[in-house]
């Protein structure tokens, strides 16, 4: 990276220019209240940035646990930017940039997930939130009727089921956490279904539903469908002509995603954004009646649409909005370009590191990838899941204590009936085991994966040596 692109260059940039912007309304000597005794000062920054280093290296392809990494430096500069300004993006006189560039980049991710330029929207301080509203709106949709929901989507859409007093059906998953269309449709024929959740990129195996195939299913019985894609929406780039094929992706399914009534995406994931950063999306403008509301000291400045129109919550960060608006102007939302060509670098990463798996002994992998998450497991001796359980446990301690370079996985439990469906040859000797699971979300992982899964290889089979 280029100097002047460095996160210290770009941050002293903008800074340094808001600053200029700030002497220019004129100069004013601050409150003597805001002032903070120099020493006092020193030890608690001190203290603080010495705390910070208690984090994971959430930056370092070595950290391939949750779905965590850093913004990108555009991001992270523009955002510090704005946040010295603070807008606030609830009214237009809270923020009038930075609600535009909202207003702008709702439109180039509606855009991006095939929605009709007509389509409604706005920024929310993440997919939990995004996903409220969805199902808010479907309840004011459809009063009396339930919200189907496959059994591995996020754990969240059952809490705000609660949060509705909305019934919430689960329907069955296929092995590798894809919902099963045979019980949707059981459930869509004996259930009052108003709206089917389908999941596009799950938190636990980075599955994609069939959405291609439930749309038309759910239409059928008149349901409607609301498309969680706050993982992987921005995965949909990857479906334009000019993207490259990649094995196992499945495209057919991030293009379905254009015929949902809602979606829900998180730019604070792919969208390489600072947390909180997320996106709800409606098809129909017209469920913006039910935002309605007045607030007679907020909605003065302008008589044109304030974001606080269209959603629940009120204040929200309009350094979020200036965050993502200067990265997609410096990285677009093109399959050869920018974010996809960041997002193809991590996809193909996936596929190394199952290929790196399947190269050892030692190693094994659970499924097939579809997105840019892999759950692999140790080969063991005894072929039972409380062998796999306890191997996996024991592989993801050693790995990250270890002191000299430690590799950071993360541990995900699979049922019985799905690792004995995917690998027959185990025996279900109790209800779930945890398996190894990496989430390759940075593009140096494409590189990195080898030596990485080399490395873990060599852990498993010393520590299957060294067993009693």
């Amino acid at each position: 990276m280029a100097n002047s692109a460095s996160p210290n260059a770009l941050l002293h940039r903008a800074l340094q220019h808001v600053e200029g912007w700030e002497q220019s309304w004129g100069s004013f000597d601050p409150h003597p209240s805001l002032g903070v005794d120099p020493g006092r000062l020193d030890a608690v920054f001190d203290e603080y940035l010495e705390r910070l280093e208690g984090n994971y290296p959430f930056h370092h392809p070595r950290y391939a646990g949750q779905m965590l990494k850093p913004p990108h430096p555009i991001a992270l500069a523009a955002y510090a930017a704005a946040q010295r300004i603070n807008p606030n993006n609830h009214a237009l006189d809270g923020g009038p940039p930075t609600s535009q560039m909202e207003k702008e980049v709702v439109a180039d991710l509606a855009a991006m997930l095939g929605l009709p330029d007509t389509a409604l929207g706005h920024l929310t301080g993440g997919g939990t939130v995004a996903n409220l509203e969805a199902l808010w709106v479907a309840r004011e949709l459809r009063p009396a009727q339930a919200v189907a929901v496959a059994e591995n989507a996020h754990y969240t859409h059952g809490r705000m089921g609660d949060v509705l007093d909305t019934e919430v059906v689960p329907v069955s998953a296929d092995a590798r956490g894809r919902m099963d269309l045979h019980s949707l449709e059981r459930t869509l024929e004996q259930d009052d279904i108003g709206t089917v959740v389908l999941t596009a990129g799950t938190t636990g195996l980075g599955a994609v539903d069939p959405i291609h195939d439930a749309i038309p299913l759910c239409r059928a019985h008149d349901a409607r469908v609301h498309v969680d894609a706050a993982y992987g929406g921005f995965f949909r780039i990857l479906t334009e002509d000019a993207a490259p094929e990649i094995e196992g992706f499945p495209a057919e399914r991030f293009r379905a995603i254009e015929k949902a009534d809602s979606v829900a995406i998180d730019p604070h994931k792919h969208g390489l954004q600072p947390y909180g950063c997320g996106c709800i999306l409606f098809r129909d403008p017209a469920v913006g009646r039910f935002y309605r509301h007045d607030s007679p000291y907020t909605y003065f400045t302008s008589d044109d649409l304030h974001l606080g129109e269209i959603s629940l919550e009120c204040s929200r960060p309009g350094a979020a909005a200036g965050a993502l608006w200067c990265t997609l102007k410096a990285l677009p939302l093109a399959p050869d370009d920018g974010l996809g060509s960041i997002l193809a670098a991590c996809v193909r990463a996936a596929r190394t590191w199952t290929d790196a798996v399947e190269a050892t002994d030692a190693l094994r992998v659970v499924a097939p990838p579809e997105t840019d998450i892999v759950a692999y497991m140790p080969t063991t001796e005894e072929k039972t899941l409380s062998a796999v359980h306890e191997a996996s446990q024991a592989l993801f301690d050693a790995a990250m204590n270890d002191p000299d370079a430690p590799i950071f996985t993360s541990v995900y439990r699979l049922s019985a009936d799905a690792l004995t469906t995917l690998h027959p040859s185990l025996t279900a000797d109790r209800d779930e085991a945890a398996v190894l699971r990496s989430v390759l979300m940075k593009p140096e992982h494409e590189t990195y994966a080898p030596r990485l899964v080399g490395r873990l290889a060599e852990t498993a089979q010393s520590l299957e040596r060294s067993a009693p």
